[in-house]
């Protein structure tokens, strides 16, 4: 029986963005699948057609919705989370829910102390109005272009715009910026869990929504684990490493670092 492959999506990006990576796993013997968030719709115009269904959803609700899907499989999956999904990917790994996790520009978690500039005004959108912390809120084209499309072309980033973009939850920005004021908070993940499986933290160098500088010191939070915790940049890459032109070439590394774990 082939691994099972989980791929979690992040804000603002629909869960069929992992197409691709989909195929590609799927070519390599694994058994993949990309199940959306709550309130997700099946497509990306379901999904823009129907931002209720999507708002209000926290960071606990996605974590819980994976939990569910986890726990009907036969093994414990590989999960590769991009943006928030590598949030909630690190999160149900600190869990002992998974075999692995890669965490793709991954969201701060608790602990994380660096809020550059470029990555509050990526969340703009959702803080200049904190009513939208039960809402969902959808990017511009302008805004996408800041957030994720900064390292391709105008033409592509408008085309990534118009495949892949959906309304996001408020939710999960206002519990991640909040999180360290919140001995509680949802973006607390078991960093010390020293029984955990492998983790790989990547970066895009040029990245707005989540720079080098926060995946670093996420890298740092698991100073006091003994499990094997790697870190790589690709330095020319942004927030849309995942769906551009250049997807293969961090889907590629991904493989070959899962078959150095033996996975």
């Amino acid at each position: 029986m082939s691994t099972p492959v989980i791929f979690i999506h992040g804000l603002w990006l629909h869960a069929t963005s992992w197409t691709a990576w989909t195929d590609l796993f799927q070519e390599a013997g694994y058994t993949p699948s990309a199940p959306g968030w709550p309130g997700d719709g099946a497509t990306v115009e379901e999904s823009r057609a129907n931002p209720d269904a999507i708002a209000g959803h926290g960071i606990d609700d996605v974590v819980e919705h994976y939990a569910k899907i986890i726990n009907g499989l036969p093994e414990r999956p590989i999960l590769i989370g991009h943006s928030f999904g590598g949030m909630i990917a690190q999160k149900l790994l600190g869990l002992d829910l998974a075999a692995a996790a890669v965490a793709i520009d991954a969201a701060q978690i608790k602990g994380v102390l660096p809020v550059p500039l470029t990555a509050l005004r990526s969340a703009l959108p959702v803080f200049r109005n904190p009513a939208n912390r039960n809402r969902a809120v959808s990017l511009t084209e302008e805004q996408f272009r800041y957030a994720f499309g900064n390292a391709v072309s105008e033409e592509e980033s408008a085309e990534l715009y118009r495949r892949w973009s959906i309304p996001a939850p408020g939710k999960p920005l206002f519990e991640a910026a909040a999180a360290n004021f919140d001995p509680h908070s949802p973006a607390k993940v078991a960093t010390g869990n020293e029984a955990r499986g492998p983790l790989l933290l990547i970066t895009g160098g040029r990245d707005h929504t989540v720079p080098e500088a926060v995946t670093l010191s996420t890298l740092k939070q698991y100073r006091h684990s003994s499990a094997v915790t790697d870190f790589h940049e690709f330095p020319d890459r942004a927030h849309s490493l995942t769906i551009d032109g250049g997807w293969r070439e961090v889907a590629d590394f991904t493989l070959a670092w899962l078959a150095r774990q033996s996975l």
